[in-house]
């Protein structure tokens, strides 16, 4: 073999374990996929963070995320979840709706799933069971839509004599459980319901001016992803029009909603980056049973509650975990 051959055959040779080394320092990468909006979900984000952190994973070192937004429209989702899968991702964070899990897994049936739904995700047919989910999914699910006859009868506690009671949800389904359990709640006190629909960001103004000509007397905010995105702009409906409101997470409260009662959305986002970072390690999805939310938390806003000239009882008060001054 010629000299100059023999060289440039081990220059090569001395470059594969470099390149070895390169491949192996290869940083995994999160898809985020969120229907929503950054500025929204910034709490969210923070909580996945502080889980995998609190897994021992440093992001830069050991984890990357790329972010796809969906901007409160659903149909962007399929598209997004298709790039994350083409950006060759470890794993995807499905946040805070199922129909961001169904685009995920249409996308791709094996990178790694977890999400954070809020419907069951065995009827929603995200997992084969909640102990055994099998395929490539799994995750944290809060089940809060459930909780609407719970909200229902703290605002009529707070409130007894008001009637009829709005219920603002995206939801478009009279068969939807969580509405059927609502209309039952409400019979079973002699309460008068009524539904209003905001389906995107334009219907929640025009909501709100029907809830107002209807003559009702306060809201029951339900559960979703776009009314979790655009709570600042219904708690400031809500007030302006002066309209007590029951929201379903401790944020609604805190951004000057009266009062709110649901699981702690960023407890299961942290839950969420703590399953992540054990995907990451090598678990399997079909493996990590479902989670349920344990936390739950009951949050009264006395500053709103004076605003609109409601004197909380002592009862409700004594039941809340946050009063904010």
């Amino acid at each position: 073999m010629r000299r100059r051959d023999f060289l440039a055959t081990l220059g090569s040779a001395a470059a594969w374990p470099l390149a070895a080394r390169a491949q192996q320092s290869a940083v995994p990468v999160i898809g985020y996929l969120d229907q929503g909006t950054q500025e929204a979900a910034a709490s969210f984000v923070a909580a996945f963070r502080r889980g995998l952190s609190q897994a021992g994973y440093v992001e830069g070192r050991d984890f990357a995320i790329e972010f796809r937004w969906a901007e409160n429209d659903p149909d962007r989702l399929p598209e997004l979840a298709a790039d994350l899968v083409r950006h060759r991702v470890s794993l995807i964070a499905a946040s805070e709706s199922t129909i961001a899990t169904r685009a995920a897994k249409s996308a791709t049936t094996t990178i790694p799933i977890i999400f954070v739904a809020g419907l069951d995700p065995v009827e929603s047919g995200l997992v084969a069971s909640l102990n055994r989910p099998g395929g490539n999914a799994t995750g944290i699910v809060h089940m809060n839509a459930a909780l609407g006859p719970k909200r229902l009868g703290l605002l009529h506690e707070l409130l007894p004599n008001a009637a009829p009671i709005a219920v603002l949800t995206q939801i478009d389904d009279s068969n939807s459980t969580s509405l059927k359990e609502l209309r039952t709640a409400a019979a079973a006190t002699n309460l008068t319901i009524e539904f209003f629909l905001a389906r995107s960001n334009s219907e929640i103004d025009g909501a709100f001016a029907d809830i107002v000509e209807r003559g009702v007397k306060a809201v029951l905010v339900n559960p979703s992803p776009l009314l979790t995105t655009r709570r600042v702009q219904i708690v400031t409906l809500a007030t302006r029009h002066a309209l007590p409101a029951v929201y379903p997470w401790r944020e609604d409260a805190a951004a000057g909603g009266l009062m709110s009662y649901g699981p702690s959305i960023t407890d299961q986002f942290r839950q969420a980056g703590l399953y992540s970072a054990r995907v990451l390690k090598g678990e399997k999805p079909a493996d990590l049973p479902v989670m349920r939310a344990t936390r739950f938390e009951f949050v009264i806003n006395l500053q709103t509650a004076r605003t609109l000239g409601i004197a909380v009882p002592t009862t409700l008060l004594a039941l809340a975990d946050e009063v904010i001054e």
